[in-house]
């Protein structure tokens, strides 16, 4: 391997940002409230918490509770800069 490979940090959304998104908007189409059911699944592991309309279930279950609570984590620190 002779080429320098490059590393592109921060580019793409990540893959938990575009599904924590994507299920939010399945609860909300389904008259849930997103952040009550996260909590839930969260704290819980559940996945009953979050609905399987347009297979928000099986999406966030691809990822790692604590990927999620980093991302979530990351996002709100983002966001709330002093």
């Amino acid at each position: 391997m002779e080429e320098t490979m490059m590393f592109k940090f921060g580019t793409e959304e990540n893959r938990a940002a575009v599904i924590l998104k994507e299920a939010c908007t399945a609860m909300q189409e389904k008259g849930y409230n997103p952040i009550n059911q996260l909590v839930g699944y969260l704290l819980s592991g559940d996945p009953a918490y979050i609905t399987s309309h347009e297979d928000a279930r099986s999406k966030i279950r691809s990822i790692e509770r604590d990927e999620l609570l980093s991302e979530l984590v990351r996002f709100y620190l983002d966001k709330n800069k002093p």
